[in-house]
Parts: structure tokens; sequence; C-alpha cells
């Protein structure tokens, strides 16, 4: 599989990897077994970059990545995030950036993963209460001592990032981004090209809508946290579903699926951006691989951007867009 630059400190991964959170957490039930023979085809099929956070199950997504990993360490890259803070029960508890939780939550995560050193660590939402410089200071003391060997944040701010590089580079920002998440063309994107910045786009399907297989609520299953967001809701999802109809087409006539019409979409953008879209299904994960070959003409891309302009999305994409973009 084709490989990019993630930041300019040696870290490299494969265009699409696989984003881990929806075997454990948001959208219903999910099987351990299945979901550890995926990541274990990810592996076979050259895939090398495999995302989770402390809060997805929460705790249990690291358990599974760490027990899919067991005996391939030397193959992958691991990344995972702490600062969304939730208890046993799921209940959500709010963000922490300070110095003396970045420690502890990196040690419990390094345990769970049942691993020596995390390749990638995320500030998984900015903690307003905390400057940056104190969160990111923390977060390179845990590379300094071989905890962790490269940094990131996510949904953060152009400023909040500017600031955060100063402190110590950062290889990679993940944010949503994806046809109906066009938010970081707005300023974000283009500045981690000028610092020399990754781009992990999380949610290059849009939650699962973009591929054409959810054609109403009531194909989520009723525990789904996606029944919770404004997109995927009312009137928002009947006006979506419109938009991905000629994402349909389009994938139609060029002999390919909507969803890696929507990958190649995001893949193009920018060479030092790759993606993360999560599955549970050893099908979904090889189409989304294959979506690495797909490639878009101009009259597609013009064609992709008179539909899906900023704007034209319904909703918004969280329920709370208050720890987003800080």
């Amino acid at each position: 599989m084709e490989k990019r630059s993630i930041g300019t400190q040696g870290l490299s991964v494969t265009t699409v990897g696989l984003g881990c959170m929806g075997m454990s957490d948001a959208y219903g039930p999910s099987d351990e077994k299945t979901n550890i023979e995926v990541v274990h085809k990810a592996i076979e099929m050259g895939v090398n970059h495999f995302d989770t956070a402390d809060m997805y199950g929460p705790f249990h997504n690291e358990v599974l990545l760490g027990k899919a990993i067991a005996g391939h360490r030397e193959d992958v890259i691991v990344a995972t995030k702490f600062g969304n803070v939730r208890k046993p029960s799921g209940e959500f508890l709010g963000v922490r950036g300070d110095p003396k939780y970045v420690k502890e939550a990196c040690e419990a995560s390094l345990k769970r993963l049942g691993i020596e050193t995390i390749d990638l660590y995320y500030q998984h939402r900015v903690d307003t209460t905390v400057p940056i410089e104190e969160t990111v200071g923390a977060m390179a003391e845990l590379v300094h001592e071989g905890k962790v060997r490269y940094l990131g944040l996510s949904e953060a701010s152009a400023s909040t990032i500017r600031r955060a590089h100063k402190v110590h580079p950062i290889s990679a920002l993940q944010s949503e981004y994806s046809l109906w998440s066009r938010d970081p063309e707005d300023e974000v994107l283009s500045l981690t090209e000028e610092l020399g910045i990754g781009f992990v786009a999380y949610s290059p399907l849009g939650r699962g809508f973009l591929t054409g297989n959810i054609k109403s609520p009531n194909d989520l299953a009723e525990n789904d946290a996606r029944r919770r967001h404004p997109r995927f809701q009312g009137d928002n999802f009947q006006r979506n579903l419109e938009l991905v109809k000629h994402i349909e087409r389009l994938a139609t006539e060029k002999g390919v699926t909507p969803a890696q019409i929507a990958i190649a979409w995001v893949l193009g953008r920018a060479q030092n951006l790759v993606t993360i879209p999560g599955t549970r299904s050893i099908d979904r994960l090889a189409e989304n691989v294959e979506a690495a070959n797909v490639r878009l003409g101009e009259k597609d891309l013009q064609e992709i951007d008179s539909i899906f302009h900023k704007g034209a999305i319904a909703g918004d994409r969280y329920p709370d867009m208050s720890t987003v973009n800080r």
C-alpha cells in the first residue's frame, strides 16, 4: 500500500488506515472475535495505521487492539488519544489536559495496549482551561521518556496548533474531514501543510452515511450514537440522503462504490493527508483499502464540489459542537 509521511519527524503510514472506535463504541452491537479478525486482515493487506483512544468503550477498545496486534508489533503504527474523560459506565466527565492527567492517561493506555511505546499520541480534545503549552509540554516529556514517539492533536484550531507546534513538533492533526465535513478547508488544512504536519482524516465516510448503505434512521441500532447526531435526524437526514444519491450515480458510472468515491476524494485533497475509515467487516475493509487506487478526474471533482459545497449538508456534525476546533 502507498504510504505518506505524517509530519517531518519520520512517521510514515498507509494512506488508508483503520479507525477502531466502532469496534467498541457508538455504533451498536459488536463481536470481539470478528473485530480481531478484521485487524489481522488489515495487517495482512498491508495496512499499518491503527487508531484508537482510551475513551472508546470506554477503555475496551485499547484492550481489544492490544490483543489484535500481539505478535505483530513491528508491523503496526499504534495511535491512541487522551483527554475525553469517561467513567467505566460510559458517563462523560469532561475534557482534561493538565500535565498530571496526561502522564496518568499515558501509563493506563500503555498497560491496556500491552506495549512499551505509543507510536502516535494525541490530545483528543483541547482542554481550554489549561494552556496548550502545558499540555504539550507534558506530552513532550513522554517522548523524552521513550513512552511516546510522535505527538498529535485532534480537532484543534489553527491558533492552538501554532502554539503547540512551538513547544514540540506536532506530527499529526486528526480532525473530521469528508465530503460532508469540509470545515478544515477554511484554515486548518493549509496550516498543516505550511507547518509540515500530517492531517489524519477521521470519518471520511461521514460515519457511514456516504456509503449509501443507510437509507433510514431505522437502519441504525437503537443504541447507535448516530441517532443523536443532527445530520441523521428528521428533515436533515432526508436532505443529506438526496446528496448521497449523486455519489451513488457517479460510483456506478466509474464501476466503484460510493465509499470508494468518498475516500478517494479525501485522499486527493493534499499529499500530507491520510484516512482512517472504521469498519467491523472484512468486506468493507477490502473496499476501503482499494479506494486508494481510485482516481477522480477534474470533471468528477467539479461535479462533486458543485453538489457537496460548503453549506450543502444539513445539520451539525455533533450534537454538541463546543469541544471541536478549539
